[in-house]
């Protein structure tokens, strides 16, 4: 099957970009043909040994093809971007017409059989209306809805498209219901495949039984993600013997301001930078807790990595984490409970020095535990990870192809 897969961002860095780079490997393991399209800037250059440079087409940023940074699905991105929210018309249509010509290149060079696209937004929009007549199908990533609820001017008509793609991939079944209330899309056409985790590469080691108790947490550097809410609770833990790393990027005065919270805490804090995957994987094996205290997410994958791993978690109760993590009896997993949010991703503020509280005492809690047990419960962690291989992940979207190739 000759497979065209399409990304509007880098295809490296985010949740997003590694998924894309995961089901090429996978799709090229089991004999298909890959094509890929993307949006890069500032000299990024792709693998040549997960695709051939002559099966990639990319629109490029940054003063090539656009002269304006890459926009990102979110506003936080971990290299320098755009916000689609302020971009204005004339930005918004030059992006539009950029990517329009790309992928028309790779239809009249490739012929795919299929069109695997990412996020539910501008470029599957543009997608559809090229291939009418091919099959498409869509993986949603939570940030594509999250765009849609900021700027939902950008296109009127973008849910008209988007109920037209074939198949939609769903992380989870509260995204599912969230797909079909922002964009009416039919039942029939949303398909749970959840996310995946390359189980090869985040592997469990024995973990350091002397020394500090050793907290990691992986992602963007912003608010969205609640960094700056984790940074703030380490000075009310009592404990003193761990150490939070923190692993990943942000831009602007969101990431100045959680690398100078870093900096206050002094020795407590290790900041890393954004981390090579193997490297991040390593990180975690050296690792007793992960925390994510996101305000925001689909399923992020960095827990299943984190869990393979033999690292604890610690996470807010997301909707999309409770489905899949909120019935597990486990001391390997523990959920923590947001308030109600004042916007999609962002609390109230007076409802800040709680949260603070409550994450320091939930902190305090997890490295308790681990200062008793130092060594995780792989079994369990084995028994929570076993459906998000992406081996698995990809055999669920591989018979979604070839239903709607028919």
């Amino acid at each position: 099957m000759k497979i065209l897969h399409i990304l509007s961002q880098m295809p490296d860095f985010t949740g997003s970009g590694k998924t894309i780079q995961a089901i090429i490997k996978q799709a090229g393991d089991r004999g298909h043909e890959n094509f890929l399209i993307a949006g890069i800037q500032d000299g990024f250059e792709l693998d040549p040994s997960l695709i051939p440079p002559d099966h990639a087409c990319f629109v490029r940023f940054n003063g090539i093809d656009l002269e304006f940074p890459l926009p990102g699905m979110s506003d936080v991105m971990p290299y320098p971007s755009t916000v689609f929210s302020s971009m204005g018309l004339d930005r918004l249509k030059a992006y539009e017409a950029a990517f329009k010509r790309v992928i028309q290149e790779a239809r009249d060079r490739f012929a795919p059989d299929i069109i695997h696209s990412h996020h539910l937004w501008i470029v599957s929009k543009i997608a559809r209306k090229v291939f009418g007549d091919r099959p498409m199908v869509t993986s949603c990533h939570g940030t594509c809805l999250r765009q849609f609820s900021l700027c939902p001017e950008t296109d009127p008509r973008m849910g008209d498209a988007i109920r037209e793609i074939d198949a939609i991939f769903c992380l989870s079944r509260h995204q599912k219901d969230q797909i079909r209330a922002v964009h009416r899309v039919a039942p029939e056409k949303l398909h749970l495949v959840g996310g995946g985790f390359d189980n090869e590469l985040f592997f469990s080691a024995p973990k350091p039984d002397k020394g500090p108790v050793e907290i990691v947490y992986a992602g963007k550097l912003s608010r969205a993600k609640g960094v700056p809410w984790l940074l703030a609770s380490l000075k009310k833990i009592f404990a003193q013997n761990f150490r939070l790393h923190l692993a990943g990027s942000g831009s602007g005065r969101e990431e100045k301001e959680c690398l100078d919270l870093a900096r206050s805490l002094g020795e407590r804090v290790i900041v890393h930078g954004p981390l090579p995957h193997h490297e991040l994987a390593r990180l975690m094996r050296k690792s007793h807790i992960f925390v994510l205290p996101s305000f925001f997410e689909g399923l992020p994958l960095v827990l299943m990595e984190a869990l393979s791993s033999g690292c604890r978690i610690l996470t807010t109760a997301l909707p999309g984490t409770r489905e899949i993590l909120g019935s597990v009896r486990s001391d390997m997993v523990d959920l923590l409970e947001l308030p109600p949010l004042e916007t999609v991703d962002t609390p109230f503020q007076k409802d800040i020095p709680l949260l603070e509280q409550a994450l320091a005492e939930a902190l305090e809690n997890s490295i308790q535990k681990t200062l008793k047990k130092r060594q995780p419960d792989m079994a369990r962690a084995r028994e929570i990870t076993k459906a998000y291989t992406w081996e698995k992940v990809f055999s669920r979207m591989e018979s979604v192809y070839e239903k709607v190739k028919r």
